[in-house]
């Protein structure tokens, strides 16, 4: 028997130390090469540490929520595997046999684990170790595919035969609600079938006709009939709702995680004072700095004191655009696609930076210490896309951005979105970023100076969108108004520089056909 140590790898980016945030094997557990041991928190995002070894865990070193240095051994897996049970005792054989009964009962164990690993079942246990290591990322079950509701399943088995007209037409809606919603069975739900099976009926999202149907659920929350029912009961806008299901949709799981923190948010508000009684030393509340917050609080300090911030604001009439949004989402092309005023910021902020180059740059000292420097002007673009997660502020980025087509851009910030919010961004999304985009306004911010995102130049703050009175052909009238906010790094970019990039994404904001030159 062979004990096996795994020590904490570097899982990019120069890793020097990680928190185990959760076990997900315990001792006696078997696992096999690439079964999933752990998630670690380093300084970008959450990673799940995946096994080098196939065997039994044998001691887990390293205690959950603790910060352990790179090469810290963590685990340890033993590549003996438990022996099956034995089989019930054969009536006992004549003297002679007894030589061969016991050679056939050594050599069992051996071969009894064989079919586990041919068997179309799939079973882990026994398996023997063999296959490469798949790298530190994803989950291994992320790209299963999920089995789809068909039409006659959604329909009672039990109707009768003479059935009325009007009732007649319930299966049709429940067909409409399921190819609409495009609904997935989760692999989970067989352990609560009741959530799904025994829906009320008027969880059915009722529609007269199917155009009917396509053009409600254009622009809003994907989620099944039963989910939208329980949001409704409870109160929650769906849209407030971080989704993590496969299809991007909103889960009942999601719908509960949400109302426990809004419980847990009442609740300590109304015991956040501590006892007036108690000294006031002793009413502090010490949170230890580290990973996610420990490197964005370094990262602000050192692109705050080492770039020269320069910070402008414009007013935008954002009217058209909002016209512009309205129309996608009623476009068959977007159907299922999360459509918002943020796309078509992130589009014209593509479409400025090709016109003022020097924006989407990096300011790059010597390193050997001299005065001399240079200026990397990049001719791609990484559109980080700032994000407010859990366990602080994420900047991933959409790699090649100004290759992307309107539609591409938009399912690439809802899969950007949800990945971050959900804690699943890797450190390869959030690197090489090169102008930087904040939407500020999802929290009814107007406006606001925005520290720049280390190693780069330029950062554009998206204010809210709200009805203000504008004055158009000398009129007054009310209009969709929002302000942009750009800060940027006055090495780089000059006073002029600044104002004409944020003039053009004004002036796409404004008229959005521009894009189409």
């Amino acid at each position: 028997m062979t004990l096996n140590k795994f020590n904490l790898p570097d899982v990019g980016e120069g890793l020097t130390e990680a928190e185990i945030v959760a076990w997900k094997v315990k001792a006696g557990d078997t696992v096999a090469i690439n079964d999933v041991l752990c998630e670690i928190e380093t300084a970008k995002s959450l990673v799940e540490l995946p096994s080098p070894f196939a065997g039994t865990v044998t001691e887990l070193l390293v205690p959950e929520g603790v910060t352990v240095d790179v090469g810290t051994p963590i685990i340890s897996v033993s590549d003996a595997v438990a022996a099956p049970e034995p089989a019930a005792p054969a009536p006992a054989p004549a003297p002679a046999a007894a030589p061969v009964a016991q050679e056939r009962a050594a050599a069992a164990p051996m071969y009894g684990t064989l079919p586990a690993d041919t068997s179309d079942a799939g079973e882990a246990a026994g398996r023997p170790a063999g296959g490469p290591l798949v790298g530190s990322g994803p989950k291994a079950d992320a790209v299963k595919r999920r089995r789809r509701i068909s039409a006659p399943s959604a329909v009672g088995h039990e109707a009768p035969a003479s059935t009325a007209a009007t009732g007649a037409a319930a299966p049709v809606a429940e067909r409409v609600g399921v190819e609409a919603h495009d609904i997935w069975i989760n692999p989970d739900a067989a352990s609560r079938p009741a959530d799904a099976a025994t829906a009320p009926d008027d969880s059915v999202d009722a529609r007269p006709t199917l155009g009917g149907a396509i053009s409600g659920l254009v622009g809003k929350v994907l989620a099944k009939p039963p989910v939208r029912k329980i949001a409704r009961d409870l109160g929650i806008n769906l849209a407030d709702v971080v989704p993590t299901g496969a299809r991007g949709e909103v889960t009942r799981e999601d719908l509960v995680s949400y109302q426990a923190q809004r419980d847990a948010e009442v609740d300590k508000a109304d015991s956040f004072w501590g006892k007036s009684g108690r000294p006031q030393d002793q009413r502090i509340e010490r949170i230890p700095v580290k990973g996610v917050r420990k490197a964005t609080a370094k990262a602000m300090v050192e692109s705050a004191f080492a770039a020269p911030h320069v910070s402008i604001f414009v007013d935008v009439d954002a009217s058209r655009t909002m016209e512009f949004v309205k129309r996608l989402k009623a476009s068959r092309d977007f159907e299922g696609i999360k459509v918002s005023p943020l796309l078509i910021l992130a589009k014209a902020v593509i479409w400025a930076a090709a016109r003022n180059p020097s924006v989407n740059a990096t300011w790059v000292d010597n390193p050997d210490g001299s005065d001399s420097a240079e200026i990397h002007v990049k001719h791609f673009m990484n559109l980080g896309i700032a994000a407010a997660t859990p366990r602080g502020l994420m900047v991933p980025n959409i790699k090649n951005a100004q290759d992307l087509s309107l539609k591409q851009l938009a399912l690439a910030l809802n899969e950007l979105a949800t990945t971050a919010r959900a804690g699943k961004t890797q450190p390869a999304q959030m690197r090489g970023g090169t102008l930087t985009v904040t939407n500020i306004g999802a929290l009814g911010i107007d406006t606001g100076t925005p520290i720049i995102n280390p190693g780069e130049v330029a950062i554009v703050a998206f204010g809210t969108i709200k009805q203000k009175p504008w004055v158009l052909d000398g009129e007054v009238i009310p209009r969709w108004i929002t302000t942009l906010g750009g800060s940027f790094d006055h090495r780089v970019v000059d006073g002029d520089l600044s104002a004409r990039f944020m003039a053009d994404v004004a002036a796409i904001l404004e008229e959005p056909a521009l894009l189409l030159d």
